[in-house]
């Protein structure tokens, strides 16, 4: 896994086909390889999804979790420096534990913000208690609910789950990390991968089909 990586570096496919193709070495493919191992084995195994991230202007922070369960990579803005490489490991240890979807609310689609608007008015509507407040009330129980919720799935307004280290928000830990630089820094993206996601379904669709072909 470690040699695709490399490959992934190197050549930047732009997707898992393109990247099957390419040389493994003098006389295979990535997924001639691939086939050889599972022979050696006896399982059966995939490459099911890549990111790459390059960091022009920054540094790039990798972290393992759980031995191989959990996987992050956190994109910064500045300088790299013993200080700031210590921060953007610690910011990887958040993704891995709150698993948040979104650097900041301003990657939040306004459809995905009116969508969660609908589900939590209709699940006050339901409520024989709730939904007989005015309408006014109803709107503020809403954003506060929907507010709430975003700060629970963007990392900058996540809780920071080393108190030790810093009380407060993940952005003040990171703002508080430059101030003491004396420098900027910025989170630009992360990727976090876990063992399985995106199978569930895949079973989920496997089991309907079973169950349609012995009906």
């Amino acid at each position: 896994l470690m040699e695709q990586a490399k490959i992934v570096a190197k050549e930047n496919p732009a997707d898992i086909e393109a990247l099957n193709e390419l040389k493994y070495d003098a006389e295979n493919t990535v997924a001639d390889a691939l086939r050889e191992k599972i022979l050696v084995i006896g399982e059966n195994m995939n490459i099911r999804r890549f990111e790459k991230f390059v960091a022009a202007n920054g540094f790039v922070e990798s972290y393992i979790h759980a031995n191989g369960r959990i996987a992050i990579l956190v994109e910064f803005e500045g300088a790299c420096t013993e200080a700031t490489k210590t921060c953007a490991k610690d910011v990887a240890m958040q993704i891995a534990a709150m698993n948040p979807k979104y650097v900041h609310q301003g990657e939040i689609s306004a459809d995905y913000i009116a969508h969660e608007k609908e589900i939590l008015k209709a699940q006050i509507m339901n409520d024989p208690k709730e939904s007989q407040k005015p309408e006014k009330v109803i709107d503020g129980m809403i954003n506060g609910r929907i507010n709430k919720q975003l700060k629970e799935i963007c990392l900058l307004d996540q809780t920071f789950v080393r108190s030790d280290l810093f009380d407060g928000t993940v952005g003040g830990y990171i703002a508080d990390v430059a101030k003491k630089m004396g420098a900027e820094i910025k989170i630009k993206g992360f990727v976090r991968y876990g063992k399985g996601e995106g199978l569930e379904k895949r079973q989920d669709d496997f089991a309907a089909e079973v169950a349609s072909m012995v009906q």
